[in-house]
């Protein structure tokens, strides 16, 4: 008998017959989900023999809920998700006008689906931008309810920006010497050489859109968490927090500083920090090295420093040592997660020219974005991007397609349904079912090894010179993948 999924004990508690809500979707979401839905139940069914079977119930959201009931997102639907914790959904049509920014940014927000999860990896024979694509095999921890997901914005111009100006020219003159043209005396005076060079003189100069963005330590501590937690599930080598804290020091670097906290805290004696490994290194290769050698070693500025800075490195260094050479040291800190970050920018570059030197991947809400469709493009967009939205503390998840609706290719049975097949895959595998997760796996890669693929991918075979290669249907496309279980 069909029922819900359950928490239990920090656990999931998956029945062999597990009522899944599922969004179909609008634009290319129906053709999308019909075949999805196919490879998802064949891959279930020949890995348990047809001892569990999904039931799928249909909730709406986007333009179907709309044009039946009036509502974007009903109520019903939001019900439907809490009750049975585990759900999937296609792409959902932004509504134009007043309401609801993004009925995305909505469900994650209403059930607090803190983690954005997206894994990126390279399938054999998918066209890439990149000399190796196959070097690209990270996994995206994503926050997903402060930043800019919560920001506070005031546009210029109004009352509000005005009120909140005024705030800070009173109460942090320091803080809004920053702001470059927000005082009346710094417009007047811009306006006066742009009117010397024969500018024309505008009407209102004084517009400063303002915006502030949260980041609390409880965002950052689940997220992190959930992070390491799945690093050390599955196996994996590291973990780095991207941030852009060398100038955000009190957003973006708490980020960062709370993110190391997290890692010592509740994973000690499995994680060793990069600053950690580089101290026991240094000792290891050098056993007679001073704490004050070593603290050279770890920061090559360190003459330059002033004595209470070098005696902080230094105290850092007896710390490592007094602390965790013991469990850590003579090498046992190599087979350990490492904990590493690195700066936003340097990162979008890295993850291009120095792929293998991410993994696990925890980060802010707008880096995130950033990094999600960067890496994308490595391995053939975000046609086949799959994604999550998880809460691991009480169990609600939501896997998703990460492209947009396409209307212009609605019910022509053409689009590429890879990202929701392999949103499913993520879905099969949250719920402890990888035997079936991996054939969906096995499937993809057989499908596109074959050379039997959607337009988008045989068009961009064709242009780099492949030959037979077979266009297929979207629908066909699911024939392919399960063929190749």
């Amino acid at each position: 008998m069909a029922s819900s999924i359950t928490m239990q004990n920090g656990k999931l508690n998956v029945p062999d017959q597990p009522i899944i809500p599922f969004i179909e979707g609008d634009g290319t979401g129906p053709d999308i989900w019909k075949a999805s839905v196919r490879v998802m139940d064949a891959a279930v069914n020949k890995a348990y023999a047809g001892k569990r079977k999904i039931t799928w119930q249909e909730v709406l959201a986007g333009e179907k809920a709309f044009n039946k009931t009036g509502n974007w997102l009903p109520e019903e639907t939001l019900t439907a998700f809490r009750r049975f914790l585990v759900g999937i959904k296609g792409p959902l049509t932004t509504p134009v006008g007043g309401g609801i920014r993004s009925l995305n940014v909505a469900l994650r927000q209403m059930l607090d689906l803190y983690v954005c999860l997206r894994p990126v990896r390279w399938f054999k024979g998918v066209p890439s931008p990149v000399k190796r694509p196959g070097d690209c095999d990270m996994v995206i921890f994503r926050e997903n309810t402060e930043d800019i997901y919560a920001g506070i914005e005031m546009a210029a111009g109004t009352p509000e920006a005005a009120k909140v100006l005024a705030f800070l020219e009173k109460e942090f003159p320091k803080e809004f010497k920053k702001v470059r043209f927000g005082s009346k005396a710094a417009g007047d005076q811009w306006q006066a050489a742009l009117e010397a060079i024969g500018a024309p003189k505008r009407d209102n100069p004084l517009m400063v859109g303002i915006g502030f963005k949260p980041v609390s330590f409880l965002g950052t501590e689940r997220l992190i968490h959930s992070a390491i937690g799945y690093a050390l599930k599955e196996k994996r080598r590291s973990v780095t927090l991207v941030h852009k804290g060398n100038i955000m020091k009190f957003t973006e670097g708490a980020f960062k500083d709370w993110g190391y906290d997290v890692a010592v805290k509740f994973f000690r004696n499995q994680v060793v920090t990069e600053r950690e490994s580089w101290i026991l290194g240094n000792r290891e290769a050098n056993p007679a090295l001073t704490p004050e050698a070593n603290a050279k070693m770890i920061d090559p500025g360190f003459d330059m420093m002033t004595p209470d800075q070098k005696g902080k490195i230094v105290k850092e260094v007896e710390g490592v040592m007094a602390s965790i050479w013991a469990s850590h040291g003579d090498g046992k800190w190599k087979k350990m997660l490492l904990i590493k970050d690195s700066i936003a920018d340097i990162t979008l570059q890295q993850v291009l020219t120095r792929p293998k030197d991410f993994d696990v991947i925890a980060c802010m809400n707008l880096n995130g974005d950033y990094l999600s469709d960067a890496l994308a493009a490595q391995i053939g967009g975000i046609g086949i991007a799959p994604g999550a939205n998880i809460n691991y503390v009480t169990g609600h998840a939501i896997f998703e397609a990460t492209h947009g609706t396409a209307p212009k290719y609605a019910n022509l049975d053409q689009v590429n349904p890879g990202s929701v097949i392999l949103s499913g895959e993520m879905m099969l595998r949250y719920m402890g079912w990888g035997e079936a997760a991996d054939l969906i796996i096995k499937g993809m890669d057989g499908a596109i090894s074959a050379k039997t693929v959607t337009y988008d991918f045989e068009r961009l075979m064709k242009a780099e010179g492949d030959t037979g290669v077979t266009k297929v249907k979207c629908s066909e496309f699911a024939d392919a993948v399960i063929k190749h279980m």
